[in-house]
């Protein structure tokens, strides 16, 4: 599996999701994190479960 997600805990700010995706996904995660912000805002906190489901299920 060349391209799976994995949590990235070396350049964690929390549990190392928004890191992780950014990897996956080639961008930086500075992007990631703030799209989780906004979205978290905006989503009436979907996107807060969807980030601990993530972080319980990758790696």
């Amino acid at each position: 599996m060349q391209n799976a997600l994995h949590l990235d805990k070396s350049h964690a700010k929390l549990l190392g999701v928004c890191a992780g995706l950014a990897n996956w996904a080639n961008v930086d995660a500075t992007l990631i994190r703030l799209g989780f912000v906004i979205t978290t805002l905006l989503g009436f906190g979907l996107p807060l479960i969807l980030y601990i489901v993530i972080a319980l299920i990758a790696d």
